[in-house]
């Protein structure tokens, strides 16, 4: 009966390890669910530094660093469009949500499921 008690226990906190480690895990992906896992300060004051000088070249380099290639640099191809991103953002940073939506609407962006200007809604459209 001891010898149950114990692989019991051993079990118990086994289990209970395993929920700590992944718990730890989930947590260092999303350590920063504000802007996302690859989001740094350096990144932060390059794009903010573009923006500020209507650099859309510059802007776009630091959004595509890294392999990543997000939909919003199909996009935003002039300093009046990055312009536009940029006020977007402040709404978005200001918790203006509806004028935010209402420059991504603008801006061809939709809500990020096909329904911008080269998508048909459906959410099929070639990216």
């Amino acid at each position: 009966m001891k010898n149950k008690h114990i692989v019991l226990a051993g079990i118990v906190a086994g289990a209970f390890g395993i929920l700590a480690l992944g718990a730890t895990s989930i947590d260092a992906y999303y350590q920063n669910t504000k802007y996302g896992p690859n989001h740094t300060e350096a990144k932060e004051v390059a794009v903010d530094t573009a923006i500020k000088n209507g650099d859309v070249s510059a802007w776009k380099a630091v959004m595509t660093e890294d392999g990543r290639s997000p939909r919003v640099v199909e996009v935003v191809d002039t300093k009046e469009e990055l312009e536009k991103f940029a006020q977007m953002r402040e709404y978005k940073q200001a918790g203006e949500y509806e004028k935010a939506q209402q420059l991504r609407t603008e801006l061809g962006l939709g809500q990020g499921n096909g329904e911008g200007r080269r998508g048909n809604g459906t959410g099929d459209c070639m990216r």
